[in-house]
């Protein structure tokens, strides 16, 4: 790297650390918004000084990219402050081109020729002896989370903090923004006898924590052997932030994944994989998009007779494109939420597979219980089964979930 190119880097780095201390200069002069820092943004800025002397490997995908849409490892691969050996690739893959339930595989990026290992579907000591092979000294994290249990790159960054440990590498989480807030944890906490890669331990459905935060509570709680841990928080992030008012770019963190929009219904609608009916993958709108072979008008009145608050419920017809009903048009619902600072996802989750199961006749379950692993025990299906309505469902996990607002806050980071 030449000189004048570090120049630049460290004249950027020093540029952001004094915005980050000026409350006039965190407005990024697009209605008044604050401009968050994450942590990469941080650790760069900072010559990465933290990582000095160590062999570095990155846990990451598409998702890892700084304001200006560079990705993290083309930016620290250029540069000699660092020591970027490998990468660790997550589902989807490290560049992002496998859809759900795929990965990557082995192989060396042609950008950058770093070799890159397949984290996916891998933990204790297998995922252990990856990190010893590739020779690294301090794992880092980088990716952009949604918020919710099931979302598997939490259980990815659990699965190498526990590989890590046993393999004695040190372990650096670098902070983003959880996209729908961090105001509350919503929803039913995981029974441990259910736990599998959409859910390994006791969190909420939707846990209102950013990737450093869970990391916190994994080591604190969790991990049988904690992890030599450090985490690069942001700056000027606050709780009630959606990922609007960061300021950052959005990135797809997985094919499905395709706008903030998505995320803030998605640990509602993602339920939906549990049934028989389409949760809108193969459409433009996966999550927002319900419906099934069937289904019709009916059910967006029952789900609008529920009145749950922020959203609205619209008939819908789609032809998926992949996945479930490929090629045929179903009937359903569109959700529309018109007021997200009262909008739950997970009550709407259960208010829309209530209404579903009572609209439509072919309403079922999927034969392998996977609902019970989306909601963490068998008792959302059992209650639904039994003709619970929406109030009696949600106040069944009433006590764990206060529990579990109690265990977070002593984790939580941010205002």
């Amino acid at each position: 790297m030449s000189l004048s190119r570090r120049g630049l880097l460290a004249a950027g780095g020093a540029l952001g650390a004094v915005a980050a201390a000026s409350p006039a200069a965190a407005r990024d002069g697009h209605g008044g918004r604050r401009r968050v820092r994450t942590g990469f943004d941080r650790l760069a800025a900072d010559g990465y000084a933290a990582l000095a002397g160590q062999r570095v490997g990155i846990v990451t995908n598409p998702t890892g990219v700084t304001a200006d849409v560079r990705h993290v490892v083309d930016v620290m691969h250029a540069d000699d402050r660092v020591d970027l050996v490998a990468v660790f690739g997550p589902e989807h893959g490290f560049r992002g081109t496998a859809q759900a339930g795929g990965s990557e595989g082995r192989y060396d990026d042609p950008a950058t020729g770093l070799p890159v290992y397949d984290t996916y579907l891998k933990s204790g000591r297998p995922l252990a002896d990856i990190f010893t092979a590739s020779g690294v000294d301090t794992v880092v994290f980088d990716i952009q989370d949604v918020g919710a249990r099931f979302y598997t790159y939490i259980w990815t960054l659990y699965d190498c903090m526990v590989a890590a440990a046993l393999a004695g590498k040190r372990f650096m989480v670098l902070d983003r923004p959880n996209p729908v807030t961090g105001r509350a944890a919503l929803g039913p906490v995981l029974d441990r006898a259910y736990a599998t890669f959409v859910g390994r331990e006791p969190i909420a459905q939707a846990h209102g924590m950013t990737v450093c935060e869970l990391a916190r509570l994994f080591n604190g709680e969790f991990l049988a052997e904690p992890v030599a841990l450090e985490t690069v928080r942001m700056s000027g992030w606050r709780r009630g932030d959606f990922h609007d008012a960061t300021g950052l770019p959005w990135v797809p963190p997985s094919p499905n994944m395709p706008t903030p929009d998505t995320a803030l219904v998605y640990a509602g609608t993602c339920l939906f994989e549990g049934t028989n009916l389409s949760e809108g993958r193969g459409t433009t709108r996966p999550f927002e998009l319900l419906g099934a072979e069937g289904a019709d008008r009916r059910w967006a009145e029952a789900a609008n007779a529920l009145a749950l608050p922020g959203v609205r419920f619209r008939e819908a017809y789609f032809t998926p494109t992949f996945s479930k009903f490929q090629g045929r048009t179903v009937g359903g619902v569109q959700v529309h939420v018109a007021d997200r600072a009262v909008f739950d996802p997970v009550r709407t989750g259960i208010g829309l597979l209530v209404s579903a199961k009572r609209s439509w006749s072919g309403f079922a379950w999927r034969p392998d219980h996977w609902i019970d692993k989306l909601t963490g025990s068998a008792r959302v299906r059992t209650l639904i089964d039994a003709g619970a309505d929406t109030d009696e469902v949600v106040g069944a996990w009433s006590d764990d979930l206060a529990a579990f607002r109690q265990l977070r806050r002593g984790y939580l980071l941010y205002p």
